[in-house]
């Protein structure tokens, strides 16, 4: 423990027997002698009250019991970065070597030095980091100015967890020095960031992966330090109670993934502001209290322009009860990958298998679900059981096979945009058979070529391997487009609604 203060005490952040603290106050609290630090714990179940005594405000605190006052003593102000990496890298897994004795020559005299192997040792294993973990080591800042630079050139990812960094200028002084650092975790430290964008200095220039959960970051803090943030490509911000303000405009145009799970005042308007991010691809928004979403530019059966480039969505431990949800992630353009465990349309009392079936149904993109693949059977399937389940619906709001008398309501279609994709009416004709009669039928899109010629060999009792699949489609009269691989869907050939299907043996 310290025995003297830091002359800038006060916000310093402090460890107690395990527990981390800011400092709030430092002085004389009447009438025990002698000097106090007036401290607001992380946990407030910690403390005793709110920074006052026998009526006095000392200091204030955001929760009635997060305060306490401690004599300074007790309490660790923590170590310099590098002293830290000494700590916890130099020697560690190694016995105590024997102090040796070595002559070396400096100038042009001989000087006789002691434990100089282990000094080179030392500088030997420092310079050859680069993954570093210092996670709970009460590192409080840099340290002596170049020292990190010299000693530990090569560091490319550090854990920098749980520490007792204050301020996110003590963050710059430590990654000024690191010229090659690409991943920083900064979790759980409680830091002051500045209001408005710092100064540049090239301290993140490298920086490809940022971890800010649980740092008390608001998003207009955010959006100020993110110009000094050039190439990152990931950013965690989970549990910071974040309110997302703004839209960012020049900031965070190179971030693919964005994790704002655990803050829950964030809805769908908020989400809209950061929908134009021209790179992302993943969005974890586990834990934030969503229920609804809808993309207003886009009507029913349409692609959205919002969120262009994303393709895996995390959505586990929200409040989703209604289909219209998964029928709104339909519209986005680029999305293949979903998890949406732990919600009330996954948890309730349907059969869970049914229930991936659906969500696969309705997404028609969808490859991965839950972290398990959506293999093309499956898909087939699901597609299959989906028009089965709603069928009679489909014909009550006004469905029917024939493309002219097909005129489905609008409530229904709101509740199943994809239903009408999901069956296509086809004439099926048969150029070298006049005396064969035109017939309709009705087939999922998502069937393969080889399926459709299963199907007619057993309606026309001719062998699979002798027929040939061909169809022309109203918007391109005159034009026939052979169906020449039996592994592909009929949605691959872009076969439409009303098209026509040419058999050929």
């Amino acid at each position: 423990m310290n025995s003297t203060l830091p002359s800038d005490v006060i916000g310093r952040r402090v460890e107690v027997n395990g527990e981390h603290a800011t400092v709030r106050f430092s002085g004389i609290v009447p009438p025990v002698a002698g000097p106090w630090l007036g401290v607001e714990w992380d946990n407030p179940e910690r403390g005793k009250h709110d920074g006052s005594h026998e009526g006095t405000v000392y200091f204030k605190c955001r929760h009635p019991t997060a305060g306490s006052f401690i004599r300074p003593n007790k309490v660790n102000f923590g170590v310099d970065f590098l002293t830290a990496i000494k700590n916890r890298y130099v020697l560690e897994d190694e016995p105590k070597e024997e102090q040796t004795e070595q002559i070396v020559i400096i100038g042009n005299k001989p000087v006789e030095t002691i434990g100089f192997d282990s000094v080179i040792k030392q500088q030997s294993q420092l310079s050859k980091l680069q993954d570093v973990s210092l996670r709970n080591c009460a590192v409080n800042g840099a340290g002596d100015q170049g020292g990190i630079a010299k000693a530990c050139p090569n560091i490319r990812s550090i854990d920098l967890s749980k520490n007792l960094l204050s301020s996110w200028e003590e963050v710059i002084d430590i990654a000024n020095q690191l010229k090659h650092l690409e991943v920083l975790n900064l979790s759980e430290n409680r830091l002051t960031f500045p209001s408005s964008s710092p100064s540049p200095t090239g301290a993140f220039s490298t920086l490809k992966v940022l971890v800010l959960n649980r740092t008390g970051i608001t998003w207009a803090e955010v959006l100020c330090c993110a110009s000094g943030w050039p190439v990152l490509e990931k950013l965690y911000l989970e549990s910071n109670n974040i309110v997302i303000s703004e839209r960012p405009t020049d900031v965070l145009q190179t971030v693919k993934l964005l994790d704002l799970s655990s803050n829950q005042s964030i809805d769908e308007n908020q989400l809209f502001l950061i929908a134009y991010l021209p790179r992302l691809e993943q969005l974890i928004l586990s834990d934030i209290g969503i229920s609804s979403i809808h993309f207003p530019d886009a009507g029913i059966g349409c692609k959205t322009s919002m969120f262009p480039s994303l393709q895996y969505l995390v959505l586990n431990d929200n409040r989703i009860a209604q289909w219209s949800f998964m029928n709104e992630l339909d519209k986005l353009q680029s999305l293949h990958a979903l998890s949406c465990t732990r919600n009330p349309l996954t948890e309730g009392s349907k059969d869970a298998q049914t229930t991936r079936q659906f969500i696969i149904a309705r997404i028609g993109q969808l490859r991965t679900l839950n972290k398990c693949a959506v293999e093309p059977e499956e898909r087939r399937g699901a597609e299959l059981d989906y028009r089965k389940a709603f069928g009679n619906e489909w014909k009550k709001a006004g469905g029917h096979q024939d493309p002219e008398k097909n005129r489905p309501n609008e409530e229904f279609l709101a509740a199943h945009p994809r239903y009408q994709a999901l069956c296509l009416t086809l004439k099926i004709k048969y150029p070298n058979q006049l005396d064969q009669k035109v017939i309709e039928k009705q087939l999922p899109e998502s069937m393969t070529v080889q399926k459709v010629k299963g199907l007619l060999s057993r309606l026309l009792k001719v062998p699979v391997s002798e027929l040939l699949l061909s169809y022309e489609s109203p918007k391109m009269p005159g034009k026939e487009i052979e169906l020449e691989n039996d592994l592909q869907s009929l949605q691959f050939y872009s076969v439409e609604n009303g098209d026509c299907l040419l058999v050929r043996w």
